[in-house]
């Protein structure tokens, strides 16, 4: 593990969250109280800024700007254990750092937390074990058949999930955290953070437990 692949995961983090909550405060600042609207903004840009930094980043740490995705690849052997608590790390601040920035960039308070975003209950936690399951079977799937084309799948199908599950898909517990210092559209309430990385990690072991025998690798 190389401090250039620790940056690679800290700023594509950074940048994903900057995506993710800077669209998401412009979105609802000119939608005029329509939150479809806001929402599919919010996606759009989304989906927009995975696929550029899965794009430019992927060659240098594996474009992972996420915990569940580390772990996923760690338990199949395809990312060093001991590289998981930095990948974590710095994935983590990265998005707190991409929070920040979305602050100062739209004249807000830097230092917040969101106290009106309530994100609880069977229906969401669900939504997120689905959302993270998903999330993994677009990327073991797209490098099982065609890795060229993984920053694509993986855009879409997080631009989609904004929308096909009640949560709006963190699927990302980094992102989920992040999410937590901004009380704007992309905010979640502190309290209810646990619970979806709870999720989020019921969903990386599904994926672990299902995936392998869906995506065998290819025989001779």
């Amino acid at each position: 593990m190389t401090t250039q692949k620790l940056i690679a995961e800290g700023l594509g983090t950074c940048f994903l969250l900057i995506g993710v909550v800077g669209s998401g405060i412009m979105a609802e600042a000119l939608s005029g109280g329509n939150i479809a609207l806001a929402l599919l903004a919010n996606a759009v840009a989304t989906g927009a800024m995975l696929y550029v930094i899965i794009t430019t980043l992927g060659p240098i740490s594996g474009a992972h700007f996420n915990p569940a995705v580390t772990l996923a690849f760690a338990l199949r052997g395809e990312h060093s254990w001991r590289a998981v608590p930095p990948y974590v790390v710095a994935q983590i601040v990265g998005g707190i750092f991409g929070v920040w920035a979305s602050h100062i960039m739209f004249d807000l308070s830097i230092l917040q937390t969101s106290a009106t975003m309530h994100r609880t209950g069977v229906a969401q936690w669900f939504s997120e074990i689905v959302a993270t399951f998903g999330l993994l079977f677009v990327i073991f799937g797209g490098l099982r058949s065609r890795p060229d084309a993984v920053p694509p799948l993986v855009a879409f199908y997080i631009t989609g999930a904004y929308w096909f599950t009640s949560s709006t898909s963190f699927a990302n517990p980094a992102v989920t955290i992040a999410r937590g210092f901004s009380d704007t559209f992309a905010g979640i309430y502190p309290g209810h953070i646990l619970m979806f990385i709870v999720m989020q990690i019921v969903g990386v072991g599904l994926a672990h437990l299902l995936l392998p025998r869906l995506f065998t690798p290819p025989q001779g």
